[in-house]
This record gives structure tokens, sequence and C-alpha cells, in this order.
């Protein structure tokens, strides 16, 4: 019995106690087991393989009580290990909201902090990619990706010279579209580039066929948006039964066996769920641990999920 094993065994004495606090038994493992991690390739830096977006979920307003749960959100993807928080300039005040909580909790150190640049023009860009630094409150950045491809030319030649300059530690490329996958795979396979982000999920599957395996080929990180297909399929399968196969891999719930699917793609470093609630953020990042699926469990979930 190696540590890991035997910290779950422990954690699974303790569900009891947990329960009789008034705790989900599912925090008391999550919290003794490590989650899973995968290196960037281009450095060998791990990154936990669930991430945080922030797509919608954190453009509120500057009250406390709209950042009040945002912050409890936070707070609670560093306490369960996470790392990387992906935002970008045109996702209203998200940028704003990350930078200032991330302040309050004093976690910059700790977070992995990913931006985009959406704009045309060199000037323009580096104009935004400075504001987006300020209102981050991060210099450097981590990941500065060039969103949707827009004028992406362009902006990499930018950041080719950030980089070198220390204010971008990774550059990269962005899409949400299966339309865009064959415009996202002659980019990576020209240009030296760290991460590409695109839709991938039960649902969407295209990225399978070639640019995952490209992806891959390329050492180039790979960051998944919509893995939930933008939420319609997880909203579809909750008034379903959970496969009582989910349990072989951990999964307690539709959110987190889905995760596992994408997560599970050999080229795939970090799904980016986006939430605003405390007890989903907790499920979904409880698919980052323990085991993940075999292909042949891969194919059982894709099919339970028609």
């Amino acid at each position: 019995m190696n540590r890991r094993e035997g910290l779950l065994r422990i954690a699974l004495g303790m569900a009891g106690t947990a329960a009789g606090a008034g705790l989900p038994v599912n925090d008391a493992v999550s919290a003794l087991a490590s989650p899973l991690a995968r290196p960037i390739p281009s450095s060998g830096e791990a990154l936990p393989v669930i991430g945080l977006g922030t797509w919608q979920t954190f453009d509120v307003g500057p009250s406390p009580a709209q950042r009040a749960p945002l912050a409890d959100v936070l707070r609670s993807f560093l306490e369960l290990g996470g790392r990387l928080v992906d935002s970008s300039p045109m996702y209203g005040r998200s940028e704003e909201v990350v930078g200032e909580l991330t302040a309050g909790l004093g976690a910059r150190e700790r977070l992995f902090v990913a931006t985009k640049v959406w704009t045309e023009g060199a000037r323009a860009g580096i104009a935004q990619m400075e504001d987006s630094m300020r209102k981050l409150r991060a210099d450097p950045i981590d990941l500065m990706q060039v969103h949707n491809l827009v004028d992406v030319d362009t902006h990499l030649d930018t950041l080719r010279d950030w980089k070198q300059a220390g204010r971008v530690r990774y550059v990269g490329v962005t899409h949400y579209t299966a339309g865009a996958h064959q415009a996202v795979a002659r980019l990576i396979a020209m240009r030296p580039v760290d991460f590409v982000q695109i839709n991938y999920s039960v649902g969407e599957r295209e990225a399978e066929r070639r640019l995952l395996p490209l992806a891959r080929e390329r050492r180039v990180a790979v960051i998944v948006n919509r893995p939930f297909g933008g939420g319609g399929l997880l909203g579809r399968l909750r008034s379903r039964p959970l496969p009582a196969w989910a349990a072989e891999i951990g999964c307690t719930s539709w959110a987190q066996l889905l995760l596992k699917f994408v997560i599970s793609h050999p080229a795939v470093t970090c799904a980016i769920p986006a939430t605003s609630r405390v007890a989903h953020l907790r499920d979904n990042m409880a698919a980052g641990r323990g085991s993940l699926p075999d292909e042949g469990l891969r194919a059982r979930i894709a099919a339970a999920a028609q």
C-alpha cells in the first residue's frame, strides 16, 4: 500500500465523522488525495488537471454581495489544489474581479493566471495586454493567449518578444468552435506556441480527429474550454441516474464523469469549467483526483451521455 492509498483509506475511515459534522463525505477524501497533474510539455512545469474558467461567472459588479461568493469559490479552488484561472478582456469585469479577489486572498503566487488578447493591431494588442496585467494584478502573466485567432500573427510576434523579455511566461492561442480546428491545427504546425485552448467534451469530440493528436505530437499543452459542451449536455444528463459503474473511477456525479472523460485524453493538460458556486466547484475539483477511465470506460461514458 503506497502513501496515497493509505491516505485515501484514512479519509474513508473518516467518512462517518465527516458526515456527522455535516460535511460532504467526498470532501474528506478530496482533502487528502493529491490532485492529478500534467506537465506543460514545453517546460515540464506541472498543472492540476482541473482549472477554473471565468466566462460569465466572474463578470459581476463591485458590491461585496456580488463578489463575496466568488471569493469563496476562489478560496475553495486554492484549498483543493487548483492553480490555473483563465479569463479574457471579452469577459466583462472578470479580469478585474479575479485580480481584486486574488489580491485579497494573497494568492497571486499560488495561481497560474491565464488571459487573452482580443483586438486587432500591434499597438492595440499591447495596450489591451497591459490593461489585462493591471486588472489581474499579474506581472508577468503566466499565460497570454491570442483569443479566437484574432490578428494572430501580429500578436504572436509581440508575444515572442514579451516572452523573451519575461513579461509573459507562456504563449498560446484559443478557439471555442470545431469549425476553427483546422485553422488552429495549421497554426500550431507552423508557429511555436506553448498552449492551445479548444472546445472538447463528450458532446463535442471533433478535436480527437486531428487537433489533439497534433498538439501531442508538437508538444503543445491543451486547455479545454466547454468541457460540459456549453452546459446543455450536463443540464440534460442531470435528470438521469448516474450509471453504477461510475463508482469504478470514484465519480459521484455526472459533472465528475464528464470531466474525467475530458482529462483522461492523453493530450489534455487541463480543463477549465466555470462556476460561481462553491458546491459546483467542489464537485468539479473532485474529478481531478483518483482514477481516470481507460479506453473501454471512456467508450461507456460516451455511450451513456447520448
